[in-house]
């Protein structure tokens, strides 16, 4: 079952109807109990880096999440600022984050931006793998949807999943072993999002 972290952000929702059209067993989780049962997990996330920290150790799950992650090696995958809480810290806010992938996050440089050009990242973008034997397996032309103004600025190149150009490359997905994080939302991608999240169920 995969379990996705109902924490009071992200499209729940939408997760759950993808999810249900491919028959592919998925709950949203609001209790560590809950969680527990969870084989894979998804880690959604909207609006501020310390916002999104301060409602997930509300929770009540951050303690399970660590316990499945960590120490159980679940697969996870954190979504817009579900995989910048990945990271040990951002430039947007205070809190630590999890600490799961060697980043930190940051803002986009606006110094050298074209006038066509402007924070935030929002919209249709194109999106490179750098290996398609995981998440972006079977996708063909990858396009998805952003929208936000930070991102994960990785120690190692080995974790860049993938990239994206917006006045320059940045990091759109990562992986560190079962750590998987999208920038982008899949679950406002089309078929490609769907393909997405297909993927993360049978890895």
């Amino acid at each position: 079952m995969i379990g996705i972290v109902d924490y009071g952000l992200g499209n729940i929702r939408a997760f759950l109807n993808i999810y249900k059209t491919l028959n592919i067993p998925a709950a949203a989780v609001r209790t560590a109990e809950e969680l527990a049962n969870a084989d894979r997990v998804i880690l959604p996330g909207v609006g501020s880096f310390d916002w999104a920290m301060e409602c997930l150790n509300a929770s009540g799950m951050r303690d399970m999440l660590d316990e499945l992650v960590s120490r159980k090696k679940r697969p996870v995958l954190g979504v817009c600022v579900g995989m910048q809480m990945l990271a040990r810290r951002s430039e947007e806010g205070r809190l630590p984050g999890l600490g799961w992938i060697p980043a930190d996050v940051r803002r986009f440089d606006e110094s050298g931006f074209t006038q066509q050009t402007h924070l935030p990242h929002m919209g249709w973008n194109d999106v490179a793998p750098n290996a398609t034997d995981s998440l972006f397996r079977g996708i063909e032309y990858p396009r998805f949807y952003f929208l936000h103004s930070y991102y994960c600025a990785l120690d190692n190149d080995e974790h860049i999943l993938a990239t994206t150009d917006y006045n320059g490359k940045f990091v759109s997905s990562v992986c560190a072993d079962h750590v998987f994080g999208a920038q982008f939302h899949p679950e406002k991608s089309h078929h490609w999002g769907v393909q997405l999240l297909k993927n993360f169920a049978e890895l």
